[in-house]
């Protein structure tokens, strides 16, 4: 399984595979044409609710992460984490996201998510 992560902001590789953004808004700055973006399944981003809770400072990222992957038991979003999991196995996946720190936000819980039932 081949999933990586990078910055929707950084130009497509040839060996990206499969692109996806994980954002649940569209990153400012980017053209839907020059992003390359294969899927966008807003589903499987954090609820409005968890995002805003999370970037006005009033939890811990451990807590952020607890709550997103409580919503990623929903039948939606686990459908959708599984379908990313479908495509990982078959090829490879890059995770676009527009957060400065991928390593602090939802992106690493989906990562560690598709890696952990690999």
């Amino acid at each position: 399984m081949s999933v990586r992560v990078r910055r929707i902001y950084e130009p497509p590789e040839s060996d990206d595979g499969v692109r996806v953004l994980v954002d649940r808004l569209w990153p400012r700055g980017v053209s839907k044409d020059t992003a390359h973006v294969d899927e966008w399944p807003k589903g499987l981003t954090p609820s409005t609710e968890l995002r805003r809770w999370y970037h006005a400072g009033e939890g811990s990222y451990e807590e952020f992460a607890r709550r997103y992957e409580a919503e990623l038991a929903a039948p939606e979003a686990a459908e959708l984490l599984d379908h990313v999991r479908e495509l990982a196995g078959k090829g490879p996946v890059t995770l676009l996201t527009s957060a400065k720190s991928p390593e602090e936000s939802h992106v690493a819980v989906l990562v560690r998510l598709l890696e952990a039932d690999h």
